[in-house]
């Protein structure tokens, strides 16, 4: 049992506390159980995903500031009086295609850069152009979900810059100005 004293220790400081068998007599402790590990199998859909973010975080420099479990993400950048800049996220652990996805399209602000096309919109497009294009370079599923999240992002990303009162449409954009035509699934 942990006692208060034990909590103010830093936790490497720390010992386990020992298991002991009910059935054991007094003083007779019990091996503790084996973990198994917590990695996936090499070579395993996980095992890629790992690799992928772990890659990607590293070659862009950028710093996960939250692990969300919505599939919605943010990417920012903070610069410091001293002239350092860290680049953030706020992004879904990639577990699957469409985790990998938003993942990927945050990463894909701080790899074209911020402000560099313009409008806003067109940025976006390009996030998500740099998205599906790694998942395939990283030999990823690109989905069907995975495509019609894209696009409904953008369409809601046109329709904002329109309603701000956007002169022209860039071509890239044309074919997310209409929302695409849903199809059921419940068939």
């Amino acid at each position: 049992m942990l006692t208060l004293w034990d909590m103010m220790l830093p936790r490497r400081a720390r010992k386990p506390a020992a298991v002991v068998k009910p059935d054991a007599g007094p003083g007779v402790v019990a091996p503790r159980p084996v973990k198994k590990s917590a990695r996936p199998a090499p070579g395993s859909a996980q095992a890629r995903y790992d690799e992928m973010t772990r890659v990607m975080l590293a070659r862009y420099g950028v710093r996960v500031r939250k692990w969300r479990t919505s599939m919605s993400g943010v990417a920012w950048q903070v610069t410091y009086r001293d002239g350092t800049v860290s680049n953030l996220i706020e992004a879904p652990r990639p577990k699957g295609p469409m985790s990998a996805a938003v993942f990927l399209h945050e990463i894909g602000h701080h790899a074209i850069g911020f402000h560099t096309y313009s409008p806003r919109c067109l940025e976006e497009y390009h996030a998500w152009r740099y998205s599906l294009e790694q998942m395939e370079a990283w030999g990823l599923n690109v989905t069907d979900r995975v495509r019609e999240r894209m696009h409904d992002s953008l369409h809601y990303a046109v329709e904002k810059a329109l309603r701000r009162g956007l002169k022209r449409l860039p071509e890239e954009l044309a074919p997310f100005a209409e929302p695409r035509v849903r199809v059921s699934r419940s068939a």
